[in-house]
């Protein structure tokens, strides 16, 4: 019990509890120079030093739920003016002051974005009970998952928030193209059941302007998409949700306050960060498995993929150095993973760690589904029973318990991860505020869109295979082909097999 005591870091205050005993390393030893290291680092961030130099800008999330730290007063002016227009905005919508054309109350709102702007929404949605407008999400660029979401909408009383940062994401704006076709083919206007979360002057604030949406909230391109749940990005979905935003504010500035302090006993995200250094050895080599014991957490394994891997999944350093850094996370929820792959876990490959999310309360839990025990009862003896199997085969697990899933609880964790993040990059001397690996993805997604468009625009009634047309363009005959095959599946070219793939021909549609 003694050993276990000294493991636990507790904030009673706000019910939040770290449990690091079943940790088969120690994760301080000799870590002090890194530690003093990131702390300075990290006050420096929160300070306003330029923490992005590829686009030369700061990384301002902290502020975000206590402006005051803000370090000019245009920068809180910049983050109070905002949140107070989405309170009042949400209140007028909530109370019919703005309503659809015709004085239709809003009933859904359906919220398009891409990673970050659609990510962090999707867990305070899933989380948090709907006192507001039901949610809905599109947050990709596939038309059969996006007419799905659309054809279940009461388009008469939908709210449309579209998110983008510049305006010119192309997942965000071919969601919002099929969106406003939809509308349009129903009879709706879209613009007048629109709002718009977008940079000043950017190419969508543009549009809403000229098309006169609804209202148009500004994003700071010092937020990055990944740490953005608490700007105006999170915040506007979770007031139309009904969700009360201040709670949510107020925990994540707890959590932040608390881990600011240099003494590493009671800083959480210190702590955090210095076991995932230490299990996978300052270089990622192990998994990180996410398993909160709660429905209502599901996609928070799936929040966490974002922020870890964007942010500390980096090819060089900060001295330019290669180092291949990173941290995998999956996971999926407790008990249901007692069925799926915690065998493997037990049994299989070490390559991992745990991080179990407890929630200590259980409501709605008065049946007894044997004498004695209730459905609550056996979801907790899941997840120690879990937990003590792991442990005795030196598998790695970290314990985060809070009270309950609420506001705060949610903003707690939400800024205990961001900080934690923040301090192991320090530790591993990253920057896990760009993400060039990002671009390069895009980049040459937009070449072979090019490519798409060069080869459409080659194909003749004349059959000819990919490497004829390759050939002719001076392109990759791989990629010609899997252009010609896109082309052929969406009805805008014709393909015709051989038993050979390299002898299949394609024409234009007849």
């Amino acid at each position: 019990m003694k050993n276990y005591a000294a493991c636990l870091l507790r904030y009673p205050e706000m019910g939040v509890t770290l449990d690091f005993s079943k940790l088969s390393t120690d994760p301080d030893a000799g870590m002090d120079a890194l530690v003093q290291r990131a702390y300075t680092e990290m006050e420096a961030l929160e300070g306003g030093a330029i923490a992005n130099p590829d686009e030369n800008r700061m990384v301002g999330h902290y502020w975000l739920r206590n402006s005051s730290l803000a370090p000019t007063p245009e920068l809180r002016e910049k983050i109070d003016e905002p949140l107070a227009q989405i309170k009042q905005f949400a209140a007028d919508v909530h109370a019919g002051r703005i309503t659809a054309p015709g004085g239709v109350p809003f009933s859904d709102c359906l919220v398009i974005g891409i990673g970050g702007s659609a990510l962090g929404p999707e867990l305070v949605a899933d989380a948090l009970p709907t006192q507001g407008l039901a949610m809905h999400f599109l947050d990709n660029t596939d038309p059969d998952g996006m007419h799905r979401v659309l054809n279940r909408l009461p388009l008469k009383s939908t709210l449309a928030v579209v998110i983008s940062k510049s305006g010119g994401t192309p997942e965000t704006r071919n969601g919002m193209v099929c969106a406003q076709a939809f509308f349009r083919e129903h009879g709706f206007s879209f613009a007048k059941q629109a709002v718009a979360v977008t940079g000043v002057d950017s190419q969508l604030d543009k549009v809403a302007l000229a098309e006169g949406w609804l209202q148009r909230f500004p994003m700071e391109d010092w937020v990055g998409g990944r740490t953005s749940e608490t700007s105006v990005v999170g915040m506007l979905p979770a007031a139309l949700q009904g969700v009360d935003i201040d709670a949510l504010l107020q925990g994540a500035a707890q959590m932040d306050a608390h881990t600011r302090t240099r003494d590493t006993s009671r800083n959480a995200a210190m702590r955090l960060a210095l076991a995932w250094y230490a299990v996978g050895g300052g270089h990622g080599s192990k998994d990180m498995v996410v398993l909160p014991y709660k429905d209502s957490l599901v996609l928070f394994s799936k929040y966490l993929q974002q922020l870890i891997m964007e942010s500390l999944g980096k090819e060089l350093d900060l001295d330019g150095s290669e180092v291949h850094q990173g941290i995998s996370v999956y996971g999926n929820k407790g008990s249901t993973d007692q069925h799926a792959y915690v065998q493997q876990l037990r049994d299989g490959l070490d390559n991992f760690f745990v991080t179990f999310i407890e929630v200590r309360r259980c409501v709605n839990d008065d049946v007894e589904v044997e004498p004695g025990f209730t459905a609550g009862d056996y979801l907790q003896g899941f997840m120690r029973g879990t937990r003590k199997a792991l442990a005795e085969r030196g598998r790695s697990s970290i314990t985060i318990s809070i009270p309950t899933v609420c506001e705060t609880s949610l903003g707690a964790l939400i800024a205990l991860f961001e900080r934690a993040v923040g301090f192991y990059a320090s530790l591993i001397h990253i920057n896990a505020y760009h993400q060039p690996g990002v671009q390069a993805g895009k980049k040459a997604a937009g070449s072979f869109l090019k490519l798409m468009a060069q080869v459409r625009a080659q194909l003749t009634a004349q059959p000819a295979t990919a490497a004829q047309i390759a050939a002719e363009l001076g392109s990759d005959e791989e990629d010609t082909y899997h252009a010609l095959v896109h082309l052929a599946e969406s009805g805008k070219a014709q393909q015709h097999m051989a038993d050979d793939v390299q002898q299949d021909t394609f024409c234009s549609v007849s």
